[in-house]
């Protein structure tokens, strides 16, 4: 009896320090990415996004794969915007990203985030902006297509920021994710790119 209590404490301290560490240690972006043939893209995702790609310009396709998962993204411009349309691998709609400026935020969510960045790093460059339309379970994935290629500004939209930030003494690239409102949902430090890789 002594020994499982013994073994039941140490189980909920081991717990506990875990918990803890995911608090307060970012998690690490272990991500690899690189360019694919349309004929390696699932079949599905191709024929999903076929009217989007007409008259789209710079399309790429890209495998994703970091320690636990694999997905496929394919990158193009199209009405003088950058979309990233990420699919897993099999084929289903993700997310969809769109390159935006901080202009493009509404005031509210970039004083918000702002005020995040500020208490969190001794400085930051932002290198990226993207707003990200999340396809929810359960949803019609043509929804989050319409509403993405619309632009809207909907309170189930993130963004998503890439940055070069300072916290101790050298910068580290982190991708940090934030809601409609400019509220902290994510932080992942970044590793160094060494792969094929296009900045939209």
């Amino acid at each position: 009896m002594k020994q499982t209590i013994a073994i039941l404490i140490l189980l909920f301290l081991y717990g506990g320090t875990m918990v803890a560490q995911d608090k307060t240690v970012p998690q690490v972006k272990r991500e690899r990415e690189f360019r694919i043939k349309k004929s390696q893209f699932p079949e599905q995702a191709v024929d999903f996004l076929k009217e989007k790609l007409e008259n789209a310009k710079k399309i790429r396709f890209y495998k994703e794969i970091d320690s636990n998962r694999t997905s496929y993204e394919v990158k193009f411009k199209k009405d003088r915007l950058k979309y990233s349309v990420e699919f897993s691998e099999a084929g289903k709609l993700e997310d969809i990203e769109i390159l935006i400026r901080e202009i493009d935020l509404p005031n509210e969510s970039l004083n918000q985030i702002n005020s995040y960045l500020r208490q969190s790093f001794k400085k930051f460059r932002i290198r990226k902006i993207q707003q990200q339309y999340v396809a929810s379970p359960g949803e019609n994935p043509e929804i989050t297509l319409k509403n993405a290629f619309q632009n809207l500004l909907l309170p189930t939209l993130n963004y998503e920021f890439i940055i070069s930030g300072k916290q101790e003494e050298e910068y580290q690239d982190y991708e940090i994710l934030f809601d409609a409102s400019g509220n902290f949902l994510k932080l992942r430090r970044s590793l160094p790119a060494n792969y094929d890789h296009v900045l939209y």
